[in-house]
């Protein structure tokens, strides 16, 4: 099968030691122009509003966009609650949601789930599993990571990093989970555009798992996967500069192997994901 434009360009190693960016781009039959276009479509200037951004909604997941705007003007910067909402969105903080005027639009879009977790106990593994895309920053530019998690152990099943904010690299994330892991009881999703596609929602109710989504605007529904954003970023991504998706994709699967399997999780009384999933 051959691979889209979008997964050859992430094969790409501007720091590679024996090819160069041309010719590997000859070999992947890729334009080399079109490598930069993020850096070019996002200004250096936009670029540190976003890492700021990401920051401190890894603090503050609860900060909206008022707040937001708030906290770069006290920094110095010159910005509106348009810029920070457009940045926002872009980096996959601020979720499209599907909405409509009357009931005849609805039936358009894609279908919303309830959300099935209040005041549920989990008490074991594949009991629940859910997802979530985070913004990763490089040195000049950005990528997006999802990963598929297991409520109970935290265990990180699978993950993938994609250039582009589209469906198509969280269904490879749910397809791989699913393969190697079988399923959960319920399947746990925000509501961005991504998760509430038919294509995405069918995989896991073929799979035979209930559906479930939190509802607009509330961060904390999803609050595992949030904090295991905060260990993400704050144990690895922040305290790096990865020159490229190469680097990334390498450095981050290396930090999810110890996630699973070395780090030791307070809330699992000290033990590993991995002990807890799979009960040795």
């Amino acid at each position: 099968m051959e691979l889209s434009v979008a997964k050859r360009k992430l094969l790409i190693s501007p720091t590679h030691a024996n090819l160069s960016v041309r010719r590997q781009c000859e070999l992947l039959s890729l334009n080399r122009s079109g490598l930069y276009y993020r850096e070019e479509g996002e200004n250096d200037f936009n670029l540190k509003l976003m890492n700021l951004i990401d920051e401190n909604y890894t603090r503050h997941p609860f900060i909206g966009i008022i707040k937001t705007t708030k906290y770069l003007e006290d920094l110095g910067y010159q910005v509106n609650e348009k810029r920070v909402r457009r940045l926002t969105r872009l980096m996959g903080l601020l979720a499209i949601y599907p909405h409509s005027k009357n009931k005849n639009k609805l039936e358009n879009k894609d279908k919303i789930y309830s959300y099935l977790l209040k005041n549920l106990v989990i008490s074991r593994p594949n009991q629940v599993w859910s997802t979530d895309i985070t913004y990763i920053k490089l040195a000049h530019g950005f990528i997006y990571l999802v990963a598929v998690m297991d409520w109970y152990s935290r265990f990180v099943l699978s993950w993938r990093v994609s250039i582009t904010l589209d469906t198509s690299f969280c269904l490879e994330a749910l397809e791989e989970a699913i393969a190697l892991y079988g399923k959960a009881e319920i399947f746990n999703t925000d509501q961005g555009s991504q998760f509430t596609s038919k294509d995405f929602t069918d995989m896991i109710l073929g799979a035979g798992m209930q559906v479930s989504m939190d509802g607009r605007g509330r961060a904390f529904d999803n609050i595992f996967t949030e904090r295991l954003w905060r260990s993400v970023k704050y144990e690895e991504v922040f305290i790096n500069a990865y020159n490229g998706v190469v680097e990334a994709r390498d450095r981050l699967r290396n930090y999810f192997y110890f996630y699973n399997y070395e780090r030791h999780h307070q809330a699992l009384d000290y033990k590993k994901p991995a002990e807890v999933h799979f009960g040795k």
